[in-house]
């Protein structure tokens, strides 16, 4: 595998990625669970997107003195790209961690955690992917065909759905893991079971943990392969996609009383899927300029959230009048 990380690189990524999160942590534990203010949701989420750049700017500092100026840019750009892409399609992470806490009626103080170990597992598999799907790729080549042949699938399929409610009655996984474990009704804090052994018994907080750590191998499984379509440097995907991972439980709090207001971002979502999908089937006729994607990745996002606000959203079915 081609990349630029040196062991030193791998090492200050590593560490600050460490300290990030060692600092979220103990400002969770010292405020304890409580409701997330939207100023405390903005504040953060500010910081983790600063945190992102400067590390995106060091990048391209020390980067400068390595080689080339206009490779060190092009690299600065594709992380950049990356952190876009990766952090959009969050987005769509955010708004199942919604429906998942609104149908279990998560009490807003035990959000957090459950989010914070969301964090922490899409972390540790987003990297097993990222090095599962670097190796692929510099073995056989053609895989990449493959990935976006499954991204111009995922998008057309996400673009069918859009606008559908999901109906979490109906969900395998939820009708499994409620059909084995054996499950208390009411919330203990953020106990996750009581008692022991074959007298164990399951919260909903448990329920709710299992069903994020699903979607968030769901969306991993969408995700890598997109950014594969930006760069195939295994330093810049995975560096990339962690920063844009990191912010989500901040991003949550942010968007969770706004996902109304986005009905239409779906669309753009797939829309951004099937470009790169698209993008990855032409990778060896013709490279779509970084600078392109970036652009065609934020203006679909950009046009997608300024058309929500402009156009109301359907009432759901039931609110329908008869025709």
């Amino acid at each position: 595998m081609e990349t630029i990380g040196t062991p030193l690189m791998w090492t200050v990524f590593t560490v600050l990625v460490l300290v990030a999160l060692a600092v979220d942590l103990l400002v969770l534990r010292q405020n304890g669970p409580h409701k997330v203010s939207t100023r405390e949701a903005v504040i953060w989420s500010l910081a983790w997107i600063a945190l992102a750049m400067v590390f995106n700017a060091g990048l391209w500092w020390y980067l400068q003195g390595q080689m080339p100026a206009q490779d060190a840019d092009r690299i600065a750009l594709e992380f950049l790209t990356g952190y876009l892409v990766e952090k959009a399609l969050a987005v769509d992470n955010i708004f199942v961690f919604l429906m998942l806490f609104t149908y279990f009626a998560v009490p807003p103080q035990s959000q957090q955690r459950v989010l914070i170990l969301g964090v922490l597992g899409a972390i540790v598999l987003r990297g097993i992917l990222i090095f599962v799907g670097a190796a692929l790729i510099a073995q056989f080549h053609w895989i990449l065909y493959i990935f976006g042949v499954f991204l111009l699938v995922t998008g057309a399929k996400m673009l069918w759905a859009a606008g559908q409610e999901p109906d979490m009655d109906k969900n395998p996984v939820l009708r499994w893991l409620t059909g084995r474990f054996p499950m208390v009704r009411r919330y203990h804090g953020e106990a996750l079971w009581l008692g022991q052994g074959k007298r164990r018994k399951y919260t909903p907080l448990f329920i709710v943990l299992v069903m994020i750590a699903v979607t968030d191998v769901i969306f991993a499984v969408d995700s890598i392969p997109a950014i594969f379509a930006i760069t195939t440097d295994p330093f810049i995907v995975l560096t990339s996609n962690v920063f844009a991972v990191l912010g989500l439980r901040a991003l949550y709090f942010l968007l969770a009383g706004a996902a109304e207001k986005f009905h239409l971002l779906a669309y753009g979502l797939a829309m951004v899927l099937i470009f790169i999908g698209a993008k990855m089937l032409l990778v060896d006729i013709y490279k779509i300029p970084v600078a392109i994607s970036l652009g065609v990745v934020a203006a679909t996002i950009a046009t997608s959230m300024v058309m929500s606000l402009w156009i109301q959203p359907r009432p759901p079915r039931h609110l329908q009048p008869p025709r």
